[in-house]
């Protein structure tokens, strides 16, 4: 009786435990992509007009990637083409230089472009909300960018940011390469207006990040926008133009 109980016995095998164990795996992924499909239905519960903002604001950006192709495509036959070549290669390379002091920080700028305000009188936006809104301007196209709050004697300061720059958290504020921002915070941005004030109000982005911490966000339009703020140039430490 002990030998037949034994065999009668279910015994648990070392393929039966591992697909008990790849069916536990299988329900948690199941489980973990129901939620972030639930989570991730921002744009599915959006409002029509919100989605048709959404769809303008992408439509820009394809416009201004197929107006930069052309310009590139234009300028390369000006370069290689027989006459007049060394002074369109002058011209380009003037240009090129003044774009490239813009995007460095070293050069002023100005044109069309919105002020972003943002007031805190909690003290709760973050670096990291900061950061979030310079992202979304970046995509958008901003050509040049400051960020302004309050200094350390009370008067408004300009920070210049640029692809180096770095943001931190302060007990009071933000810390932006170094200099100490207190709110309200604006961001000073060249690009087009339209597209721009349109990626400040994404549902789901920075309006409404900035909105649950008790915080505000004004956006304002303007044809004339100037960004001052000028970061210094610093002489690299290791690299050497190269004779070639």
């Amino acid at each position: 009786m002990k030998g037949l109980s034994r065999v009668l016995r279910p015994r648990a095998r070392r393929v039966d435990v591992l697909v008990a164990v790849l069916l536990l795996l299988l329900g948690f992924g199941l489980a973990v992509q129901v939620r972030s499909t639930q989570s991730d239905g921002l744009l599915a519960s959006a409002r029509q007009e919100d989605l048709v903002q959404i769809l303008d604001e992408l439509s820009n950006r394809g416009d201004r990637l197929r107006q930069e192709v052309t310009s590139l495509t234009q300028t390369k036959s000006r370069l290689t083409s027989g006459s007049g070549a060394a002074e369109a290669a002058l011209t380009e390379a003037r240009r090129r230089t003044q774009l490239l002091g813009v995007i460095a920080g070293t050069v002023a700028a100005t044109g069309p472009g919105v002020l972003v305000r943002i007031t805190d009188p909690k003290t709760q936006v973050s670096a990291s909300v900061l950061l979030d809104a310079l992202e979304e301007l970046r995509n958008a196209g901003a050509e040049a960018v400051q960020l302004e709050g309050t200094g350390a004697a009370g008067a408004v300061v300009a920070v210049r940011v640029v692809a180096q720059s770095s943001l931190s958290d302060d007990p009071q504020g933000v810390v932006v390469d170094g200099t100490k921002l207190v709110a309200p915070y604006r961001f000073v941005v060249v690009g087009d207006p339209s597209t721009l004030s349109g990626a400040m109000a994404i549902p789901g982005g920075v309006e409404d990040a900035v909105h649950q911490l008790d915080g505000n966000t004004v956006v304002t339009r303007a044809q004339h926008v100037r960004v001052g703020a000028l970061r210094a140039l610093v002489a690299p430490r290791y690299a050497r133009p190269s004779p070639n």
